[in-house]
């Protein structure tokens, strides 16, 4: 189980025509409809957290979630690595965001798919080895795209090179379970670059998975 709940967040954790980049918090509401009969909707949300606070910083962000196994999760753009705190080791695991196990097979774009908290939002539908990632986004939330030339995994870097936006929802399923997370609270503020930094004697170790 542990290495199934590693894997799924690495691969998930695991999202501009407008002049102005977002800078800020975006806070989720995340709900799960498990595939893995051992495991109900409500153990994965236990476990991975049903609220997601999203911060982001040019090309930095970090995710803060309220499960009991997944803590947060922080990419550092001049490392190229992500970062992430699970409760159950000391550790910080890391992965090196250049690398990307999955490939994308499909890409179809819907515009004006959806409402969300007043945006008019595009739909992207990913048809990827892993799965289908859809996710919903407006120019609102535009994001530096030339800062994640790098990011590859998750398929990161492949969905702002079109989108150019965070999304607002995504629906990514994955071989144990379906997420959905939508948008609650859009809050555009100046953030301390302190926030993207890793916590004093923080013990590293690369993620195994």
């Amino acid at each position: 189980m542990k290495k199934i709940l590693t894997a799924l967040l690495v691969s998930c954790l695991a999202f501009a025509t407008t002049a102005q980049t977002f800078q800020g918090e975006i806070i989720y509401k995340n709900t799960f409809k498990t595939k893995n009969p051992q495991v109900s909707n409500e153990q994965w949300e236990s476990m991975l957290g049903s609220k997601q606070e999203y911060f982001i910083k040019g090309g930095d962000y970090k995710v803060v979630a309220n499960g009991t196994y997944f803590q947060w999760q922080m990419y550092i753009n001049k490392d190229n690595k992500s970062y992430s705190k699970m409760s159950n080791s000391p550790s910080v695991f890391w992965i090196d965001a250049a690398v990307n196990t999955d490939s994308v097979l499909k890409v179809e774009v819907k515009k004006a798919a959806a409402v969300i908290l007043g945006y008019t939002c595009d739909e992207i539908t990913m048809t990827c080895k892993s799965g289908v990632q859809k996710y919903y986004y407006n120019a609102k939330q535009a994001v530096d795209v030339t800062l994640y030339t790098k990011h590859k995994y998750g398929n990161w870097y492949y969905y702002l090179s079109k989108a150019k936006a965070l999304p607002l929802k995504s629906v990514i399923e994955t071989d144990q379970c379906v997420i959905e997370s939508v948008a609650t609270e859009v809050k555009p503020m100046t953030l301390s670059s302190t926030m993207f930094t890793l916590p004093a004697g923080t013990k590293l170790e690369k993620s195994p998975y």
